[in-house]
């Protein structure tokens, strides 16, 4: 019987690839870039490969999130990110790595950027002007996401909400020209300070176009000044809202928001402004397909149950096809609290048709 050896670069590019998208990338690029053969490399500067980079590590311990292994990035730095740089469209980084990573190249075709245990010094350092890396960021850039790890104290006067918005938001919004996605994220809604539209110059929203955005904003009426006409293209809006005071002083544009898809709203804190200015918000939204509601509601006289929800929401948004939900209703009556189970709340939703729920 003959035999034969098949090695790896025998097999056809086409079942090459099949084998190798199957694996991380990165691992593929740091074992196999500029060990096998030229033609092989150029396999490797495939798209599947090159497109995307995740160059951080997690702790196996607690989860944190670290620059990868010296060696890898020497490697990387070294050996293969001048081959591909050229290819690369979405970066993952965190701080430590980052200014070593983007000093590579000049990246052409990098378009995204997420950075992890982003501070209130990277966006002094980085994000100006006087920026070595403030063409990629100004020009390039269409989609950032922050995962922000800032830790302050801030209602204790660490950090005022003014000073951070001055240090953070502004040069963000003001930077990057070309950003059509931004996602600001914490781990805690208190870890950071919001932003205050306030503190913010009147016209810094005039130039934007954003399709999506995820932030933590100090009130309502900042949620509903960035969707006073200022950002017309937003299809999807995340928004984390520290407090919905019952505050009528401002006048805000109450429009229809016809491009809005996606909205999704978050409140931690007790707030009884919820008829009077939630529910307008949501009247707003016609062509709304995907909604999201945490909520806490004091000083009512009725639960918010399945037909309230139908009668006032869900009838108003004729795309609606997923909705999801978290909303406590506390009401006192003859000194005793009163809860709704949520069984209660599947049953109303049954009553009315909505067969497929799930309270939880």
């Amino acid at each position: 019987m003959n035999k034969s050896n098949i090695h790896l670069i025998d097999l056809p590019n086409e079942i090459l690839l099949m084998i190798l998208k199957r694996l991380d990338n990165i691992n593929v690029l740091y074992s196999l870039m500029g060990i096998i053969n030229e033609e092989f490399d150029i396999l490797l500067q495939d798209n599947i490969f090159t497109n995307t980079l995740n160059l951080i590590s997690r702790s196996s311990t607690d989860d944190d999130i670290c620059s990868i292994d010296n060696r890898i990035l020497d490697r990387f730095c070294i050996d293969i990110l001048p081959k591909i740089h050229h290819n690369v469209k979405y970066l993952i980084l965190e701080p430590t790595s980052m200014e070593r990573i983007l000093l590579v190249s000049n990246y052409p075709n990098l378009t995204s950027l997420k950075l992890f245990n982003f501070e209130e010094h990277i966006a002094l350092n980085y994000f100006t002007d006087k920026s070595i890396f403030q063409h990629i960021f100004k020009y390039q850039i269409t989609e950032l996401i922050l995962e922000n790890n800032d830790n302050y104290d801030y209602e204790e006067g660490t950090i005022s909400s003014k000073e951070y918005n001055k240090n953070v938001y502004i040069p963000i919004l003001t930077l990057f020209k070309n950003l059509q996605s931004l996602s600001i994220v914490g781990s805690s809604m208190l870890s950071y300070p919001p932003l205050s539209i306030l503190n913010l110059p009147s016209n810094i929203f005039c130039s934007l176009n954003f399709t999506k955005l995820c932030i933590y904003v100090n009130s309502l009426d900042d949620c509903l000044y960035l969707l006073d006409g200022h950002l017309k293209q937003l299809t999807t809006f995340i928004v984390q809202i520290k407090n919905i005071h019952n505050n009528l002083s401002i006048i805000h544009n109450t429009d229809d928001l016809f491009n809005l898809e996606c909205f999704s709203l978050t409140c931690y804190n007790l707030t009884n402004a919820y008829d009077n200015r939630v529910i307008p918000l949501f009247r707003r939204m016609k062509n709304l397909k995907k909604l999201t509601l945490y909520i806490r509601l004091a000083n009512r006289s009725t639960f918010v149950d399945g037909t309230h929800l139908h009668k006032e929401i869900l009838m108003h948004m004729s795309q609606l096809h997923t909705f999801t939900f978290y909303i406590s209703s506390i009401i006192v009556y003859n000194d005793s609290f009163h809860l709704l189970v949520d069984n209660d709340i599947q049953q109303t939703f049954t009553n009315i048709g909505y067969y497929q729920t799930s309270c939880t």
